[in-house]
């Protein structure tokens, strides 16, 4: 018999009532992903003209055929079912609003035998950003951006110190910005030092600020930036590249809570979030004596690593989306698929910030809203292995990229004179662009 059809209308009533003192979208799932009851909060925000009960799950959040597990994501019921214990997990859910990145939290319910007969899931919305103030917004559906989502949610409520790492470009900035927006802290300052370049004099001014006569040149008093965030929330970016010596004084800064400004001998209280992030191995570092044991255990209690662009290819349709509506709000560019093929198999060593780049020079290359291969195709490291294997360019002249691929299309399509499809597809384009392109030779 089907588990749905153990539980008269009554049970079901009586359960539902329950799930409404919840203030957040909730459901009762039987162990076979079927919808027992739900809280008038779950059928606003998933409903969808059908009726919820008694459907399965998945095809009510995710839209799909199969089980969350089935299809490749990590699924709350399955996992609590498994285990038997209360989970959680992130998910992209589809509402009426559009996708929306929800934490699912599911909880057993147990018969006086112990066996799970259902499952108590409810979902709370994550806000990744508040502000719209960065160059491009937090956009994915990997498993890897999301365990990064994840992490970001379960981090930003509390105060403890949080470090990022990640390659240059993977939004280092953005994410501590979410987690001060999303943190109890939102309504007060987010202050960033960028610390990369600074002296070690300039640094200690900029942090603790200065007394007037401090140093030559120190005319009046200044605000340093920890007092700057008062409140708040400090990041502090390349935090590997501060020196040796103020190393020191950043740790008595979180040990004690108070600082100094320079040229000053009265201690002020310091009340801030701690953010850092580095590219930079900062544990290797330390192995090397090079960063401070102490500091790095200090400002590591949390760390999160932020994947790389080769570790989410999945993601660049929906980021190449975002960004061209982020550079181009007036006109709806789009991609060619051969074009988003070529991104999708860049190595990208400056990760997202390098992916923008391409996108803005496409856009001022493309004559229409149509951007095609020959608009993104750059001097991108290791390009020159893509489109000219043999070395096409044998001496030391500098040719257009266009001319480049000319040549390279006219040798290949005179060494393979037989299936067209057969080179298209080894070109990773479609047939009727290769026809266009050799068209043109």
């Amino acid at each position: 018999m089907d588990n749905v059809k153990q539980f008269n209308t009554q049970a079901r009533t009586v359960i539902t009532g329950i799930l409404e003192v919840i203030d957040a979208p909730a459901v009762a799932l039987t162990p076979n992903y079927r919808i027992l009851a739900a809280n008038e909060a779950y059928r606003d925000t998933y409903a969808d003209g059908q009726p919820i009960h008694d459907r399965a799950c998945y095809e009510v959040s995710h839209k799909i055929s199969v089980p969350c597990d089935h299809a490749g994501l990590s699924c709350p019921l399955a996992n609590c079912l498994a285990k038997g214990r209360k989970q959680r997990v992130l998910h992209l859910h589809h509402t009426p609003l559009g996708k929306k990145y929800h934490a699912v939290e599911t909880h057993p319910v147990r018969n006086k035998n112990g066996k799970i007969i259902y499952v108590i899931e409810f979902m709370r919305e994550i806000k990744k950003t508040r502000r719209r103030t960065h160059s491009y917004n937090m956009v994915g559906q990997s498993e890897s951006f999301n365990r990064m989502i994840d992490l970001l949610n379960r981090a930003a409520p509390a105060e403890t110190a949080v470090l990022l790492q990640g390659e240059s470009g993977t939004g280092k900035e953005l994410v501590a910005r979410a987690i001060h927006d999303n943190s109890t802290r939102a309504d007060r300052p987010f202050v960033v030092i960028e610390c990369s370049g600074l002296t070690e004099t300039l640094f200690e001014s900029e942090l603790f600020g200065h007394e007037r006569g401090a140093f030559t040149g120190a005319h009046a008093r200044k605000i340093g930036l920890v007092e700057a965030a008062e409140g708040g929330t400090l990041f502090l970016d390349e935090i590997g590249d501060v020196p040796l010596g103020l190393q020191v004084k950043l740790l008595r800064l979180l040990e004690t809570g108070t600082y100094r400004r320079v040229g000053s001998v009265e201690p002020i209280h310091a009340d801030f979030r701690l953010v850092t992030a580095s590219h930079q191995n900062l544990f290797q570092m330390v192995s090397k004596g090079q960063f401070r044991r102490d500091l790095y255990y200090r400002i590591s209690a949390f760390p999160i690593a932020l994947p790389s662009l080769r570790q989410r290819r999945d993601d660049i349709p929906l980021l190449t989306d975002s960004l061209l509506a982020r550079l181009a709000p007036e006109r709806r560019y789009r991609l060619e698929p051969e074009a988003l093929s070529y991104l999708q198999s860049l190595p990208f060593p400056g990760n997202v910030r390098e992916l923008l780049n391409i996108l803005e020079r496409a856009l001022l290359l493309a004559d229409d809203e149509l951007i095609g291969l020959e608009h993104v195709v750059t001097d991108t490291p290791g390009l020159e292995d893509r489109i000219a294997p043999d070395k096409v360019q044998q001496n030391t002249e500098i040719l257009p990229l266009a001319e480049i691929e000319r040549r390279y299309l006219a040798r290949v399509s005179r060494e393979q004179t037989g299936d067209r499809n057969a080179l298209a597809a080894a070109l990773g384009i479609s047939k009727r662009t290769l026809y266009r392109k050799l068209g043109s030779l």
